[in-house]
């Protein structure tokens, strides 16, 4: 008897659990469907309200008239305010590519509606506010649909231009990895980065960044992109005799291998780029598993000369970028002195001694 209620229990408990998995996707896609046919309605409002105002040369109390009417008839949906319908007009005109205020020409099957149309509400109204171009509004609904931005996170990538930025990075992906790798690990880096939540001195040192980048960890990894997950800090690897510590470790979950991202706060010098191809050589050797893409490796200088780091890079054997960094907030000299020392900073964080 004892032995039929375990089985039962434990059967019972794993059909709970794809129960309750198959309900969650339910949710999902019912929260989707239930968007994207709202904002269906929205954009065929926006298309009638346009055409009768050109048709009927109704002014602007036209909008506060309908506004009234659709309140009146349906008081619980939040949707029908003048301000709101303010901006569906003018999200179908922006969309449609006419001046707002003149009729537009029938694109509406050249448009990319349907990327639109898969994100939530406010999430539009964030790129309508923000993104005067087409490509730009177009590539944050697409990231936004690839990769679940919150409204927050959205508004974020926006204002720190991460279109303008992503894929600038300077590296020899296209001739040490597969084309698709290549084209994959050309678009996750960015060219600067920006780390505008640190609070540093301008003559901060390479271990006062790389500390301060762990203290921030979540907003490191929003500015690095989706798909990096931090392994470690000072990762020790033996070579022969010797002794190396890379500065940062991480493992990208599309490209599926190791990162390796070597700091340095001066401008940059060809010898980095060797010293990181010796890295990466190491961690593919030691590393790397089965199934593991080839390792990659992105140096984070201040600043760089172009041409310099196009010649450096040129002859590397090893999959590497070449980026620069900005610091948008920065410690005056004079309060230096005032704020906790790196040292005590470990300690806090539980950072020193032994290498995570």
């Amino acid at each position: 008897m004892s032995s039929e209620v375990t089985i039962h229990t434990a059967e019972c408990r794993q059909w709970l659990g794809e129960l309750k998995t198959r309900f969650r996707q339910v949710q999902l896609k019912a929260a989707v469907a239930v968007n994207t046919a709202m904002l269906q309605f929205y954009w065929e409002l926006g298309a009638d309200m346009v055409a009768k105002q050109a048709q009927f040369a109704w002014g602007s109390g036209f909008l506060t008239q309908l506004s009234a009417d659709l309140m009146r008839e349906f008081p619980d949906t939040r949707g029908f305010s003048k301000r709101n319908l303010e901006l569906v007009r003018q999200w179908h005109l922006f969309w449609l590519g006419a001046p707002i205020g003149q009729q537009p020409v029938a694109q509406f099957a050249k448009q990319p509606v349907s990327q639109i149309l898969s994100i939530p509400w406010g999430h539009n109204l964030a790129i309508l506010a923000k993104c005067k171009q087409h490509d730009e509004a177009l590539y944050y609904a697409q990231a936004t649909q690839t990769y679940g931005w919150s409204r927050s996170v959205l508004v974020h990538q926006i204002e720190s231009g991460l279109w303008q930025r992503e894929g600038k990075a300077i590296t020899n992906f296209e001739q040490t990895l597969p084309a698709a790798q290549s084209d994959l690990a050309t678009q996750i880096l960015k060219d600067p980065y920006k780390f505008d939540f640190l609070s540093l001195s301008k003559e901060h040192t390479e271990r006062e960044l790389e500390t301060d980048l762990i203290a921030h960890i979540t907003q490191f990894l929003l500015e690095l992109g989706a798909g990096f997950a931090y392994i470690g800090r000072q990762v020790p690897l033996q070579v022969g005799e010797r002794e190396f510590f890379l500065d940062l470790l991480f493992y990208h979950t599309r490209l599926h291998c190791h990162v390796v991202v070597e700091l340095k706060t001066v401008d940059f010098e060809p010898e980095f780029a060797g010293k990181l191809n010796f890295y990466i050589k190491a961690v593919d050797e030691q590393l790397r598993g089965e199934g593991d893409q080839p390792t990659i490796g992105l140096l984070l200088c201040k600043s760089k000369d172009r041409l310099v780091a196009e010649y450096a890079l040129s002859d590397i054997q090893k999959p590497m970028g070449l980026s620069t960094y900005t610091l948008s907030h920065t410690l005056p000299e004079a309060l230096r002195d005032k704020l906790p020392s790196i040292e005590a900073i470990e300690r806090e964080l539980g950072l020193d001694g032994a290498t995570p």
